[in-house]
């Protein structure tokens, strides 16, 4: 079960990489939900599974950060663009990717963060995370569109992270 558990997540990267460069363009919705029920099979796997040999522990936290990192593009799409289902054409939502430019790749660097963090049994690391990434987009929260977008994305991009590091945790145990 552990191998599976560690094809699954390697699964949840593979398809992560796919979607990620397009996540802001394209609507995610059934590609998010394939991440989510392929992180929760995995999580399920990694439960019955019990205690597993180093290198299977190392392989799925590598996986989980690189899952983490690359999964959670989608899936912030997918929640803003269902926390602004009707968005209308001449006004900017939460949703549009015009708002808080940058923030496909700014969400994959600061997934890897979290995962790396919490992997490492850093877990106050994440308040500097989201500090220094509140500072650094100060400016453009001005807005109540960006800062919308900026709230929604974050807990969503972050909670991503979390689950697929949970699935590595779940390995130790």
């Amino acid at each position: 079960m552990s191998v599976a558990t560690l094809g699954l997540l390697a699964a949840l990267v593979t398809v992560g990489a796919a979607l990620t460069p397009h996540s802001d363009t394209r609507r995610g919705g059934v590609g998010a939900v394939f991440l989510v029920a392929v992180l929760g099979a995995a999580a399920v796997l990694a439960l019955a599974t019990g205690r597993v040999g180093d290198w299977v522990e190392t392989t799925g936290a590598v996986l989980a950060v690189g899952a983490a990192a690359l999964g959670g593009g989608p899936i912030a799409t997918a929640v803003l663009r269902a926390a602004d289902p009707d968005r209308g054409p001449s006004r900017q939502g939460a949703s549009d990717p015009e708002v808080l430019r940058g923030g496909t790749w700014i969400g994959v660097l600061e997934r890897t963060a979290i995962a790396a963090t919490v992997l490492a049994g850093f877990p106050e690391g994440l308040a500097v995370l989201i500090a220094v990434k509140g500072l650094g987009r100060f400016n453009e929260l001005k807005a109540p569109v960006a800062s919308e977008r900026f709230i929604i994305g974050t807990l969503a991009s972050g909670l991503w992270a979390l689950a697929c590091v949970g699935v590595a945790l779940l390995l130790r145990s």
